[in-house]
């Protein structure tokens, strides 16, 4: 489920987020890259208000400038913050007109954190490193995996040019789920895919829906 954490990092205000959103929004959105399936979810009221530390979030928005013609959804974006552990929700699920913040638990791959610490170590682009990948993904169409309905990504990076041939996705998992933390202090690791909790993933797929951009980083 959604979580609401403190941080003591700096913040921006959710006036100041919708400002640097909308710079970069223009008129109107460009065609759509995918089509697939709908997923039946609806988008419900905002759970949190927590904004994204603002040197990732400037490096998010230069992702989003740089790689307009790419994104063709532009209201919303996801911001993967992998320098917190993955203990804490740092899956940022963004409003660009209000500012406003979903925030969400999110794995990180077996190959980024090979001794399992909780934090993510490295990022990789390499086919069979089970690691994450950074920067900017754009989602693509749904289909029905090994973790159930899935959500395929493009890589727009060199960083993550691969993503689409290593089959990085977003998938929920049990490994995911709150209850890890509880009895384990941290979440499971995927093979490199942004996983979920079971219980979040209708949202997920409700707010990044198909043509939005994720960017992953740890800054």
């Amino acid at each position: 489920m959604s979580q609401i954490v403190q941080h003591s990092v700096p913040t921006l205000s959710r006036r100041n987020l919708g400002k640097a959103g909308l710079a970069l929004l223009g008129a109107a959105a460009l065609p759509r890259i995918a089509t697939a399936a709908q997923v039946p979810a609806t988008v419900q009221p905002l759970a949190s208000t927590r904004v994204v530390r603002p040197e990732l979030l400037r490096r998010a928005m230069s992702a989003f400038h740089r790689h307009g013609a790419q994104i063709a959804r532009r209201d919303r974006i996801a911001i993967a913050d992998f320098s917190q552990p993955s203990s804490q929700p740092r899956f940022y699920l963004i409003d660009m007109a209000s500012g406003m913040t979903t925030t969400l638990l999110v794995a990180h791959g077996s190959g980024s954190d090979p001794a399992h610490t909780g934090f993510l170590q490295r990022f990789s682009n390499a086919e069979g490193s089970n690691a994450s990948s950074e920067g900017a993904f754009v989602a693509s169409d749904y289909y029905v995996g090994k973790h159930g309905l899935s959500q395929r990504l493009i890589g727009l990076d060199p960083t993550n040019s691969n993503a689409l041939s290593r089959a990085l996705v977003v998938h929920a998992a049990w490994y995911a789920n709150p209850d890890m933390l509880r009895t384990h202090g941290q979440l499971g690791r995927s093979q490199g895919c942004f996983a979920v909790s079971e219980g979040d993933l209708q949202q997920v797929f409700a707010r990044l829906g198909e043509g939005r951009m994720i960017y992953s980083a740890k800054v």
